[in-house]
């Protein structure tokens, strides 16, 4: 085939559109409430393009420019108040996003060029909660090794996270959720009164949240120690019930009392009527 054949199924190849058509997808990741723009790479749109942003497996329509004029058609779905147009690039911004938004969105552009199209994958995350860490206090019961103590790091309703627990920038362990929402607990054996510097780290492909420097000297008593501690608080705890007690009683005594004097008024104003 001669260079001029060549160039003329080239450019026949190109007016029907067949180049730049491609099946690669763009990966998206975003956080719930985000605004996230899918971009065109169109620096102006002219006149006759036309611009269609479809979402879901059944491509359905979303939003499109056709002879510069801007369509939404998300009333009544999940999208509604949410999309905007870029009326020059035709770029597509999803705002306050959520995860019933992640999905497949496709982009056609049609132009006096042909059509090309592209893919893109959003995938939304939730926003993590703090860690929180706690003293296994099970463990003087069950009558464990007093030279350790367990700490718990845990997290409440959580998805396609993992909690980890850090000794420096040392990985000591793990645990990995996927899609359900629930609750993550990992613990961790110290030392008493040991100076090492511990974190707890929750994290999703985008974001983390973590707990730093966890002090092991205020968290981990011995069991002598807290059961001293325990002794100490039973007196308080034992006046606080009494006291709660005397205030209960107090508040049914003036309670009857108003009620009697309420009923002595009534009958003095009955005689002095008749």
């Amino acid at each position: 085939m001669t260079d001029k054949a060549v160039f003329l199924c080239f450019c026949l190849l190109l007016k029907k559109g067949v180049i730049g058509d491609t099946d690669e997808v763009k990966s998206v990741s975003a956080l719930e409430g985000d605004s996230v723009s899918l971009n065109t790479d169109v620096t102006e749109v002219q006149r006759d393009d036309q611009i269609l942003w479809m979402f879901g497996p059944q491509n359905t329509r979303i939003a499109d420019i056709h002879r510069q004029n801007i369509y939404i058609d998300a009333t009544n779905t999940i999208f509604e108040k949410r999309l905007q147009m870029d009326s020059q690039t035709g770029s597509l911004t999803i705002r306050n996003i959520r995860s019933e938004h992640s999905g497949l969105y496709k982009l056609q552009i049609i132009s006096s060029r042909g059509t090309e199209e592209k893919l893109f994958n959003i995938s939304i995350y939730a926003r993590l909660p703090a860690p929180v860490i706690t003293r296994d206090s099970s463990q003087c019961s069950s009558g464990s090794s007093t030279s350790n103590c367990s700490l718990v790091c845990s997290v409440v309703n959580v998805s396609a996270v993992t909690l980890s627990w850090y000794k420096g920038n040392s990985l000591l362990s793990s645990i990995s959720v996927s899609d359900l929402s629930i609750s993550l607990s990992l613990p961790l054996e110290v030392e008493y009164q040991e100076n090492n510097t511990y974190s707890c780290v929750i994290n999703n492909p985008i974001t983390n949240q973590t707990q730093h420097n966890i002090n092991i000297t205020q968290l981990c008593h011995t069991c002598a120690e807290l059961d001293e501690r325990l002794k100490h608080m039973m007196p308080i705890a034992n006046m606080t019930i009494i006291a709660g007690l005397l205030a209960f009683i107090a508040a049914v005594v003036g309670l009857r009392y108003h009620r009697n004097i309420r009923t002595i008024v009534q009958q003095f104003t009955q005689c002095t009527q008749a």
